[in-house]
């Protein structure tokens, strides 16, 4: 196999659970089980078709014959009639009730929504993980204070673990839309070429109770509540728009988080995980590069980018069926969800062995204090008889000349010196230091983390706890 493409998402980055759901065996396995559903439902609404046949069907459910299958669509250039054809060969009793009254989108259409139904609960499982993975880490550090940033500069502080809650906050509304777009989704049906049952109708001899029982019956066997209630010869692709949506909110948080490790890691105050002999660098061996985030925004853009795919697809069909859907779902579909399936595995395994670095985080946090409890020394001067504005001017002058003298001369901010040989503060350099401990100035920040991880995520990680524990291997 070395003389011809293999995707890199089925050899370095997604698992072989999610690779087996849009594998050909059960894809095709899905074929079958539809046609043993349809041949089941008829046989019960009175067409004559025989237990025998049923039987001989379930029979050979899943040893498929693809050579016969292959051989068969070079000559007739039809996938489904293939495999109706390769199944007919197993199955000569049951061969002229295969597919009766269906047309091809009744196993493409259905099984494409099976499977992303299927694939949609390995994604639910892993994000679960993800989100229980993050709330040990916010559980850890909820207390640790550290500089928080807008626009990348030093801001108003806030702790390691409330960070953390807005990484989760938003993979918990990617969870709700997960949810919400997996609960809502339904099969196709058997509803024919143009969606009108024609076919049904001829064979039920216009009796419309039973055509009616068709769809509701084949949803139960499949392990739907419904099907939707119309349709042209496929699912409308909207469907696929939804769900490829779900994997791109993943992507977007997913990318959110990598962003910010990776400058954390610049800054050298929170790293990824780096293994014994793990190298950074071919030329600077020193080197430690954040490459499992990174490779999360790599695969994170594959998938925002092709989120692209479906939207565009399901604004071009036209009328009741056009066949430019095809080629481009089997790209767009699974790939999206073998990226995606990559993406939260690399964040399992990164949240759950990210290493903190207090030391260096308290080091920069006292860098920048000086300036961050100006508020606190003016409210404080304030109260000592002081005037609000001239000392607002005063501490505005005072922290421009502290800045320069940082960032020109390269020396420490000495903006308490400033401030303390200042009479109009009236304050000594022993009192202000006292006022420089980094808790005083983290706000609600841990009772904030606390009250998140109580009231939103250990609830739903309780309801979850059967599909918590999960490790991520990673295989490059």
């Amino acid at each position: 196999m070395n003389d011809r493409y293999v995707s890199p998402l089925s050899e370095r980055y997604a698992s072989r659970e999610m690779q087996e759901v849009f594998s050909p065996d059960r894809k095709f396995r899905t074929w079958r089980r539809l046609w043993i559903a349809l041949a089941e439902t008829e046989q019960a609404l009175g067409l004559d078709i025989t237990d025998e046949q049923i039987a001989e069907l379930k029979a050979h459910a899943d040893d498929i014959n693809y050579e016969d299958a292959k051989r068969r669509e070079k000559e007739v250039r039809h996938d489904v009639m293939s495999h109706v054809y390769a199944y007919g060969l197993q199955c000569p009793k049951a061969k002229g009730i295969i597919h009766l009254g269906a047309t091809s989108c009744y196993v493409g259409d259905n099984t494409d929504i099976i499977l992303m139904r299927d694939a949609l609960a390995i994604i639910r499982r892993k994000l679960v993980n993800v989100i229980a993975e993050l709330a040990k880490f916010a559980e850890t550090y909820k207390d640790l204070p550290t500089l928080a940033f807008t626009h990348f500069q030093p801001a108003q502080p806030t702790t390691v673990g409330k960070r953390a809650t807005l990484w989760m906050n938003e993979f918990m509304m990617d969870l709700e839309d997960l949810d919400y777009v997996a609960g809502s989704l339904k099969l196709l049906g058997s509803k024919g070429t143009t969606g009108t049952q024609a076919s049904f109708l001829e064979l039920f001899n216009g009796d419309q109770d039973k055509c009616d029982q068709v769809d509701p019956m084949i949803a139960e066997k499949m392990g739907f509540k419904a099907c939707y209630p119309v349709s042209g010869q496929t699912y409308s692709r909207k469907v696929d728009t939804r769900v490829i949506n779900v994997l791109a909110g993943i992507a977007s948080s997913a990318t959110k988080f990598s962003n910010d490790i990776r400058l954390l890691q610049h800054l050298k105050e929170v790293e990824e995980p780096f293994e014994k002999s793990q190298i950074g660098s071919s030329a600077m061996a020193y080197k430690r590069n954040p490459m499992r985030s990174e490779r999360i925004a790599s695969l994170s853009r594959y998938i925002l980018a092709d989120a692209m795919n479906p939207a565009i697809t399901a604004s071009v069909q036209w009328f009741e069926r056009t066949l430019d859907d095809s080629a481009n779902k089997r790209l767009s579909v699974p790939e999206g969800f073998l990226a995606c399936d990559g993406v939260l595995d690399l964040m399992i395994n990164v949240v759950d062995g990210l290493v903190v670095y207090p030391k260096v985080i308290r080091k920069h946090f006292l860098a920048e204090l000086p300036f961050m409890a100006t508020e606190n020394i003016m409210m404080d001067a304030v109260k000592a008889g002081g005037d609000r504005q001239e000392l607002h001017e005063r501490i505005r002058t005072l922290s421009m000349e502290a800045g320069r003298t940082v960032k020109e001369e390269g020396k420490p901010n000495d903006l308490l010196d400033r401030i303390a040989a200042d009479p109009a503060f009236n304050i000594s350099k022993e009192a202000l230091q006292k006022v420089m401990k980094p808790e005083n100035y983290i706000g609600r920040s841990a009772e904030q983390t606390t009250e998140f991880l109580d009231g939103v995520i250990k609830p739903i990680l309780s309801e979850n706890a059967d599909v918590l524990g999960m490790k991520a291997e990673i295989n490059v």
